[in-house]
């Protein structure tokens, strides 16, 4: 089992990158391949590799929290790589996370190919037990301090800014911060 490669992104397609490391390219399934943008630069691709009797595919992740969030789905009834990897390329690892704690079938149908039956298994088999993948979702706290402080100053709990901390651009200044962290905790 791979657990990363590092490489450079040599090809990119809807659905691919192909990772050339030592004279070998590796096509690699990820959810946004457009985000290995820089072709001159050396990328650390987490992998996951998965076995069929008739394929051999890898699945790759620019950050390990989201290798993390799809082993979790895929551990789902009835959920493969292939129904994962759209929900990674649509939605953030912190708000599919809330999404699967608060019950927010909603916002779980909102991704291809799953209806209320997956949405309902995917919480039925994930609530509860996504602690160690959100532990490592928040974005660099560092730059987030004081907005956290203040939030938590106006009675809002962890979990219910957490997962719109990485969508506040945090180069505003801290009452703008402020004003775009309350709008999006009050859509």
């Amino acid at each position: 089992m791979y657990n990363y490669i590092i490489g450079k992104v040599v090809d990119r397609t809807g659905s691919y990158i192909v990772v050339e490391n030592s004279g070998i390219g590796y096509t690699i399934y990820t959810p946004n391949p457009y985000a290995f943008q820089d072709e001159n630069k050396d990328y650390k691709v987490y992998l996951y590799q998965q076995i069929k009797e008739d394929e051999h595919l890898l699945f790759g992740f620019k950050t390990q929290e989201e290798k993390d969030l799809f082993l979790k789905l895929i551990s789902v009834k009835g959920m493969g790589p292939k129904m994962a990897l759209p929900i990674l390329a649509t939605g953030s690892v912190a708000g599919v996370i809330d999404a699967i704690e608060r019950e927010n079938l909603l916002y779980l149908k909102k991704f291809p190919k799953i209806g209320e039956k997956v949405a309902k298994q995917m919480i039925l088999d994930l609530k509860g037990k996504l602690g160690e993948v959100s532990s490592l979702d928040l974005p660099d706290t560092n730059n987030y301090d004081e907005l956290i402080e203040v939030l938590k100053g106006l009675g809002y709990k962890d979990k219910e800014f957490k997962s719109i901390l990485p969508q506040v651009d945090n180069s505003l200044s801290i009452e703008d911060q402020v004003k775009e962290a309350l709008k999006l905790l009050l859509k």
